[in-house]
């Protein structure tokens, strides 16, 4: 009787591993991938090693699990030595939300902090979007069809709506005060994104949100106003 009952738990436990396996597939982010390859590497260890002993299986469970707690040890020891200006560290929630601080330092690497001056154009309207800008400091204008729309200020980006599409844009933004801004160039940006596919799922949700605070901004501000005439 009681080796029936472990030969059902070694079963059960057979499964349960290659479950957690199928499942550590799914996620975007490696850092889950491997959380859950450990989790399945624990349930393999007590299929083969306790439940029902398999030396070969033991084994290599074993050795899976201890390649994957390496693995997310040198992950944690990255993240914890990123450093981040105070800059930097707002956006890390109005753009790179969830991204582990590691990768986050990577694609920051991709632009460059600048100063801008009141009057200067960011995007105009039915040309192609060159830069996404993300403002840290000042406000501006956003106009179409020469007429003002709404305006966009600190913790705000621009360019965002089309600077994955390569479209036009479909609105001019013109700096009202001095500004300090973050601003990546669109065609590399594209190719980083490409080829990092945790961050542009990050960045696209980011984008999204931009959206939709921008869309219920330029709501109220019309219900403000009296509305459309």
């Amino acid at each position: 009787m009681e080796g029936d009952t472990s030969s059902g738990l070694a079963w059960a436990m057979g499964h349960l591993q290659y479950l957690l396996l199928v499942a550590a597939m799914l996620p975007a982010r490696l850092v889950r991938v491997r959380i859950g390859v450990v989790a399945s590497a624990i349930a393999g260890i007590l299929a083969s090693g306790l439940f029902s002993f398999q030396p070969a299986l033991l084994f290599w469970n074993v050795a899976l699990l201890l390649v994957n707690l390496v693995l997310l040890l040198q992950f944690m020891r990255s993240n914890a030595a990123v450093r981040f200006t105070s800059e930097e560290e707002p956006m890390l929630q109005a753009l790179l939300a969830g991204l582990p601080r590691a990768r986050a330092r990577h694609f920051l690497d991709q632009g460059l902090w600048l100063t801008g001056k009141a009057g200067e154009t960011l995007i105009r309207e039915g040309e192609a979007v060159t830069h996404l800008f993300y403002i840290a400091e000042g406000d501006a204008e956003v106009s179409s069809g020469g007429k003002a729309v709404g305006r966009v200020g600190a913790g705000d980006l621009v360019g965002e709506v089309t600077v994955l599409s390569g479209e036009t844009a479909s609105a001019t933004v013109t700096l009202q005060s001095a500004a300090r801004l973050w601003c990546a160039p669109a065609k590399s940006l594209r190719l980083y994104l490409d080829a990092h596919h945790d961050v542009r799922h990050a960045v696209e949700v980011s984008f999204a949100a931009a959206l939709r605070h921008k869309l219920q901004e330029m709501n109220k501000a019309v219900a403000q106003a009296g509305g459309i005439r």
